[in-house]
């Protein structure tokens, strides 16, 4: 049987099939895209640099699940679960290079945050962690 208005109850067929096409329509655009999880591509935190500084916050997920965690001045390693849209990143060893109190303010934040995120998503050509507070990242240009 073939769907159509016709065939489904009165004007909710209307609804109904309207639902399942906007549906179908939204995921021939996420798979024709080929939006899959950047694995192996340095993606770069959303934001200028710090006053007096020329680094950006970054990470690097690789297809195992090892993560490359660069804050505003901490560094270190970390596993990454992603299953489907879902994601978990738990750091494991961190070091913070020395820097002053208020960027290790900032790291510890941006690094609470990121510990937060439950799902990612593609806006444009930004990849968005999705927590308390989204943390848009772009895939490095280099």
């Amino acid at each position: 049987m073939r769907l159509s208005p016709s065939n489904l109850p009165g004007r909710h067929g209307f609804v109904i099939l309207a639902a399942i096409l906007s549906i179908a329509g939204a995921m021939h655009e996420a798979t024709a895209s080929g939006r899959d999880f950047p694995f192996d591509h340095e993606l770069r935190f959303d934001a200028n640099p710090v006053r007096g500084s020329k680094r950006v916050p970054g990470l690097q997920v690789t297809k195992t699940g090892a993560v490359e965690i660069d804050l505003w001045c901490a560094s270190g390693k970390g596993q990454a679960v992603i299953i489907d849209n879902q994601i978990t990143i738990i750091p494991l060893s961190m070091q913070d290079n020395q820097c002053p109190a208020d960027r290790l303010r900032m790291d510890e934040d941006l690094l609470n945050h990121l510990t937060a995120v439950t799902t990612w998503r593609w806006d444009g050509q930004l990849l968005v962690l999705v927590g308390p507070r989204p943390l848009r990242f772009r895939p490095a240009s280099n």
